[in-house]
């Protein structure tokens, strides 16, 4: 990954350059901001210009053996640590994280537990992870001006492991830096966030994101600053958009079909509907559920009159210009939580078809609210 290869962010691509070049290289970074904006491909550019022998004025050189190294991601000076399942450490993850690095550049935390299979686990960084920290930055420098660890998402770290790594963090050996990347500094710990020099990455400007959208993916102008506007700064959600169309469209007819029935309180049309969605598979359900909570969330602040906060595609707009007087304040709370729990059911192997049947009827209650 190269400066170049990161969408926008170009006063923050400067900056960083430019630090480099002046000899200002903090010895703990940690770059904070929404998901899916750019900031490990970031802080990847930035540990690659530190370690190529050949910087330019605006990127590395590309050819040197440590950028090659980098383009692999399998320079010795160059170590991961990312939140894993099963109680492992970061390095048993290492070929299936090289590859899930080579194949994008936009992703968030689902993505790559998707992608290791981790099903119903959460990502975590264990506290058995500080012990490997310690024991690689113990060794010297193998080859490059610096030895570069960088951690992605810290506030999935465990307490212990977190304790463990203050005083390195403050006083890393010799030519030794961290890179830290989070999604959310708040629940960083602030032993952490104190000891760094923070660097707030922003979302990716929507101009910007238009232009990729158009030339990578070949959307048409309209479609692109649709899919930017919904994404509302964050490049790997516009990719989820796009990859995701069948299904959303196919989401969106199951939720009109969905609310059509709880409306009419007609027990045949809901059963025919719950039958359904019962039948499409727990992962599908999972995503369908989370999608219902946007269209809600979204018909609700779409009562307030305030378009430019409204995140909708054409076709829910539309069914939204009927449907969305019937999401209020006295009903949207219920709403969320009554889905909230249907997918916490799910996630937990509950009876599809019982969990939708008693989601539909307790619509056609709040609806009427």
């Amino acid at each position: 990954m190269y400066f170049r290869d990161i969408i926008g962010l170009h006063d923050v691509k400067k900056h960083l350059i430019e630090s480099v070049q002046r000899g200002f290289i903090p010895h703990a970074r940690l770059f904070h901001g929404p998901e899916g904006v750019g900031k490990l491909p970031l802080a990847i550019a930035y540990a690659r210009y530190l370690n190529c022998e050949k910087r330019g004025e605006e990127d590395s050189c590309g050819e040197c053996a440590s950028c090659r190294k980098f383009d692999k991601l399998m320079h010795p000076d160059l170590h991961f640590v990312f939140p894993v399942v099963k109680s492992k450490v970061s390095d048993e993850y290492l070929p299936e994280w090289r590859e899930f690095l080579n194949g994008q550049t936009y992703f968030g935390l689902n993505d790559w537990l998707n992608f290791i299979h981790a099903e119903n686990a959460q990502g975590t960084i264990y506290s058995k992870e500080s012990d490997e920290i310690i024991r690689k930055l113990s060794l010297k420098v193998y080859e490059a001006p610096y030895k570069i660890m960088v951690i992605w998402l810290p506030e999935k770290m465990h307490d212990a492991c977190a304790n463990k790594l203050l005083k390195l963090i403050e006083e890393p050996p010799e030519n030794t830096l961290f890179l830290l990347v989070s999604e959310d500094l708040e629940q960083v710990l602030l032993t952490i966030r104190s000891r760094c020099q923070l660097l707030n990455i922003r979302a990716v400007e929507p101009e910007e994101m238009v232009a990729s959208l158009q030339a990578v993916h070949g959307l048409q102008e309209t479609e692109a600053r649709q899919v930017a506007h919904i994404a509302n700064g964050s490049y790997a959600k516009a990719v989820s958009i796009i990859k995701a169309a069948d299904d959303n469209n196919y989401f969106f007819s199951l939720f009109k079909e969905m609310m059509r029935a709880s409306v009419s309180r007609n027990i045949k049309a809901i059963k025919s509907v719950a039958g359904e969605l019962a039948a499409i598979g727990r992962e599908m359900q999972k995503s369908y559920l989370l999608y219902c909570l946007r269209l809600f969330r979204e018909y609700f602040i779409s009562n307030l009159n305030e378009p430019e906060l409204i995140y909708l595609r054409e076709e829910e707009k539309g069914f939204g210009d009927r449907f969305a007087p019937f999401i209020n304040a006295g009903n949207i709370q219920s709403f969320d939580d009554e889905f909230q729990l249907a997918y916490r059911q799910i996630e937990q192997n509950g009876n599809a078809r019982i969990i939708f049947l008693d989601l539909c009827l307790k619509s056609t209650m709040l609806l009427k609210k």
